[in-house]
């Protein structure tokens, strides 16, 4: 029984765990060779992933550290994208293999506590990744048009809401809007870049010349890595592949896993042309010997906002404008991904039985409520400093989507025929517990200088420290705990064990894809 084929279902998986190419009929033996037109089929979801990695909360961080050390830490940006790229393919090839996403295979791998816990720490995760994506865009709105901040961030929402209504009419539609959005970007940087003129050579050596020299070069370094691989991403990434319709066969999920691949690293090479000419404009302004002193402190701690007043004083008014063009395709497209992620974490979680639009406004209110808040109280500064407490709550959360990740990919009962060499396995391993290692470093030294700096009472931050460290042991022991669990659940079967029965299973060349992760249904 060379070509018995065993289909497998578990909570909506529908993958195989072997298929006999060699003696299938030819016509359907073809159609598992697609071509390099086939390719375009699977183009989207990698665009949409890269946002991440060109939300406004990277922008800040990027704009810092080529204010502070010019263009030293390009080689910081390479290497972050290239491990993103690393980890970010095994997302998608998790959803590829198991026909199920990350928190969907989370729901039905760990006991009930563990589950909810993981969901809740997730959707934390997406409203901290939202929070600068909002903000951005209000501070965006508020240069273009000089509204306030907080009606900056309702009207953030509204216009959200109404970009995803677009999947209305096919999930490709909206994918083309955030890859426009994405090159927005790009030639808005990219303009603004050719007008500074840094010197090639030195943007070139600090690409490929790794250098950690100057005050806080180490730190800025660790904040940039840090700030590159978000926990919800991971999420969003596994679900996104399964709106393609995926051929049900070895070869068809290994060519899926290929595209995805090269999708992924080119919507990731984008991005990184993008950061570096973040990096370079900011590191070309705040290193002119032309700078006055009120400009010079604006680099010394430059955010979203101040960022705009630099670029108008030194490059003048139209430069300011763009940088806000730019910001605003940053932060209105990143929401966009920030409410599909919190979409698909919570049909993966819990499964709640509600029409999907609703489900998709319920995540935007829950994760705009904040910012709307502090904009409201603290004005612009109030946000700014909201995108600081985001991005540490971001490097808390990464183990608790990164782990379940590493340990399903590298899983033959998860992954089944496709599971990962033992090389990718070490290789991934390593990259992933030093990524979290630099996350928790971030963690641990913001909260140390917030204590070692604040003007609280003695007395308060020792009540602060006796209240978080224990928290911290428990968080250690929940991440070794994840580590060390043993996987038991199995979206595949060996069909070697199968093979003696008489039953005879249906081929079935392609799978549905994944309706219920393509298209957000809007009343009429």
């Amino acid at each position: 029984m060379g070509s018995l084929q065993q289909q497998h279902q578990v909570g909506g998986s529908n993958r195989i765990a072997a298929l006999d190419v060699d003696n299938m009929d030819p016509e359907a033996q073809k159609s598992q060779k697609p071509g390099w037109m086939n390719f375009f089929a699977y183009v989207g979801p990698g665009f949409l992933v890269s946002l991440a990695y060109l939300d406004p909360g990277n922008l800040e961080t990027d704009m810092q550290a080529g204010a502070d050390h010019g263009y030293e830490l390009l080689w910081v940006i390479l290497i972050g994208l290239i491990f993103a790229l690393i980890i970010q393919s095994l997302a998608a090839n998790l959803g590829v293999a198991t026909g199920k996403h990350l928190a969907e295979l989370c729901k039905a791998e760990y006991p009930f506590f563990v589950k909810y816990c993981l969901w809740l720490l997730a959707e934390l995760a997406v409203i901290a990744a939202d929070i600068p994506e909002v903000i951005g865009t209000a501070f965006a709105l508020n240069i273009l048009f000089n509204i306030p901040v907080w009606v900056g961030v309702l009207c953030t929402g509204c216009s959200t809401l109404l970009l995803l209504g677009l999947q209305r009419y096919g999930v490709r539609k909206l994918e083309l809007l955030i890859s426009i959005l994405v090159f927005v970007m790009a030639a808005c940087f990219f303009g603004e870049l050719s007008y500074v003129k840094p010197p090639a050579q030195d943007v070139i050596k600090g690409m490929f010349i790794p250098k950690l020299s100057g005050q806080g070069a180490t730190s800025d370094a660790i904040a940039l890595l840090g700030a590159l691989v978000m926990p919800h991403n991971l999420f969003l990434h596994s679900a996104l592949v399964l709106s393609r319709k995926i051929p049900n066969s070895v070869r068809g999920i290994n060519d899926a896993c290929r595209y995805f691949l090269i999708e992924s690293g080119f919507a990731l090479f984008v991005a990184f042309l993008i950061n570096v000419a973040v990096i370079s404009v900011t590191g070309s302004v705040c290193n002119s010997p032309n700078m006055s002193q009120d400009n010079l402190d604006r680099c010394g701690d430059i955010t979203l906002n101040s960022a705009s007043f630099l670029l108008k004083n030194v490059l003048g008014k139209s430069s300011s404008t763009v940088y806000a063009i730019a910001l605003l395709a940053s932060g209105q497209s990143s929401t966009i991904t920030g409410t599909y992620a919190g979409q698909y974490i919570m049909q993966g979680f819990i499964d709640l039985k509600m029409k999907t639009w609703i489900r998709n406004l319920v995540t935007r209110l829950i994760a705009i409520t904040p910012s709307l808040i502090v904009s409201i109280i603290g004005g612009a500064s109030g946000a700014g400093r909201l995108i600081i407490i985001a991005s540490m709550i971001l490097s808390f959360e990464l183990p608790f989507a990164l782990i379940p990740l590493l340990k399903f990919s590298s899983s033959k009962l998860k992954m089944g025929p496709h599971i990962n060499s033992i090389y990718i396995i070490v290789f991934s391993w390593t990259l992933g517990l030093g990524i979290i290692g630099i996350n928790i470093y971030y963690l641990i030294t913001a909260f140390v200088g917030w204590i070692t700096d604040n003007n609280l009472p003695k007395v308060a931050n020792v009540l602060i420290g006796i209240i978080v460290f224990p928290f911290i042991a428990v968080y250690i022991i929940s991440v070794i705990y994840l580590m060390f669990r043993k996987d038991t659940t199995s979206t595949f079967i060996d069909t070697t064990k199968t093979a003696e029965s008489n039953d005879v299973f249906e081929l079935d060349y392609a799978i549905p894809y994944r309706e219920d992760l393509a298209d957000i249904t809007l009343p009429r």
